[in-house]
């Protein structure tokens, strides 16, 4: 059998889903957007969108829910100067393309006529299959990979009192069509296990999660996958079972690899988004070239790395993704940029226009952001620790944009005292500022790793998958809030 480009196969794919069962092809794209440019706009795109998701959750050894939804439809764009104008519809159809259309060129002033350029289609990459994940276990499969979850956590300690799973997947196809003639598709699978555990002893209960995902199928959960999960989860509990009140005040802070790369990309990451820096509202605005952390700190943000949760073969935009360096040894060399902000701030597009859904607008957002590694072996990172806090994972936080300050919540951390672990703590809070503890990295691991597959952020009311990551990482003088 003779296979079609990549390329190629998902605009197939997308043109079967979003267009011909509503009588729509490029020449209705065409019609829309030259009713857009009708008007004076800078920009315009159409954005079509069908999403099929399933989830089942496990709680109290019995799978209690399923789900699945549908949705669908199309999001209709006009860019003029920095105003954006914006209309969506769940009724794919012309009647509906069109009316957007005329909604959305009120943004300009009148009298410019305009031609829409024929339809270039965008190359892109091939960074995972083209496949539906939900078609790729039965659902007797899916209740049984649950319910072994359960059996396993159970089966690991008798202090497990409570065991919770959840599976996710979602099927994702989108159709943009932009002023400039660009035609671009993408296929995208994302699946998703996650499992918490509540051990308990005596009167205490901790609680202990743990999970992962990517972009393929469901088979991607294989046994050794998940006892994997769940030792991570059952281990993290009884861990936090011995924990003991976190000392707080200014020292020195390990932090482990992986998923503590959150912490970056939070108190970094967003600070380096181009519609921050372009309204000066970032710690980070009109500093490119200067030096804005240690040497040897160099910071990515890359959707091309095949099968990750973050990545995509094209952005919501159209346009390929890539391996953007933001930091290089230190010195800061660009930002995340959409079309808009790049055009606005007379740079190119990044690849880093992202949207939740055809009813949101895109805007500058991460993909998968991480450190690169150094040459320290991750021991003698946690050797060094005269008095200091080593912390392996973390819960949630929070990062103000344009000061950079954050406050992070550790999820498992060590007390550590002339470089040795003597116990785990709770309740560890990091405080600090994102731009002065990149200046404050005194060490890095040569164990970069990327987080398993977990990872969504939030920003202005939209959630998109990332990923992150780093090495073992030392920074020196930061203040821990505990509650010893």
């Amino acid at each position: 059998m003779i296979s079609r480009e990549p390329t190629i196969e998902r605009l197939a794919t997308a043109r079967a889903l979003l267009l011909e069962p509503f009588g729509l092809d490029e020449t209705h794209l065409a019609r829309a957007l030259a009713a857009i440019r009708a008007h004076r706009v800078d920009d315009a795109d159409l954005y079509f969108q069908t999403t099929r998701t399933e989830g089942w959750s496990l709680e109290e050894g019995i799978v209690k829910t399923g789900a699945f939804s549908i949705d669908q439809g199309v999001g209709v764009r006009a860019v003029s100067g920095e105003k954006t104008a914006f209309a969506y519809s769940d009724d794919i159809s012309e009647a509906s393309l069109l009316d957007a259309a005329h909604t959305v060129r009120s943004i300009a002033a009148a009298g410019q006529s305009a031609r829409v350029r024929a339809a270039k289609v965008a190359r892109s990459h091939a960074l995972y299959p083209q496949l539906d994940p939900i078609a790729t276990l039965d659902s007797t499969a899916k209740v049984q990979l649950l319910e072994k979850v359960e059996q396993l956590a159970r089966a690991r300690d008798p202090r497990v009192a409570q065991v919770m799973a959840g599976l996710a997947s979602e099927y994702d196809v989108v159709l943009i069509a932009r002023a400039d003639g660009t035609l671009a598709a993408d296929v995208r699978p994302l699946v998703r296990l996650s499992v918490t555990v509540i051990a308990q002893q005596g009167p205490r209960r901790e609680m202990g999660a743990a999970g992962g995902g990517g972009r393929f199928g469901l088979a991607y959960f294989d046994d050794a996958q998940i006892k994997r999960y769940v030792d991570e989860a059952v281990d993290a509990a009884l861990v936090n079972l011995q924990a003991r009140p976190a000392p707080a005040g200014e020292m020195t802070v390990v932090l482990g690899p992986g998923w503590p790369g959150v912490l970056l990309h939070e108190a970094v990451g967003h600070g380096l988004e181009g519609d921050f820096n372009r309204k000066g509202s970032s710690a980070f605005s009109g500093r490119i070239g200067e030096r804005v952390a240690a040497r040897g700190v160099t910071v990515l943000d890359d959707g091309t790395i095949a099968d990750r949760r973050g990545s995509l073969n094209v952005d919501d935009e159209g346009h390929p993704t890539q391996r953007n360096v933001l930091i290089e040894d230190g010195i800061l060399k660009g930002y995340l940029q959409d079309s808009l902000n790049a055009r606005l701030m007379g740079a190119s597009a990044t690849g880093n226009g992202r949207r939740e859904s055809y009813a949101h607008i895109p805007m500058p957002r991460m993909t998968n952001t991480y450190m690169l590694a150094g040459d320290k072996d991750p021991q003698e990172i946690v050797a060094s620790i005269k008095r200091g806090l080593y912390a392996t994972n973390f819960g949630g936080g929070q990062v103000d944009i344009t000061s950079g300050k954050f406050v992070f919540s550790a999820s498992q951390a060590w007390w550590v005292e002339n470089g040795k672990i003597v116990y785990p703590v709770k309740g560890a809070t990091l405080v600090g500022s994102g731009p002065e503890s990149l200046k404050k990295v005194g060490m890095i691991g040569n164990d970069l790793q990327l987080d398993s597959g977990v990872g969504t952020c939030g920003k202005e009311g939209q959630s998109v998958p990332v990923g992150v990551g780093q090495p073992t990482l030392r920074i020196d003088g930061l203040t821990v809030g505990g509650t010893a």
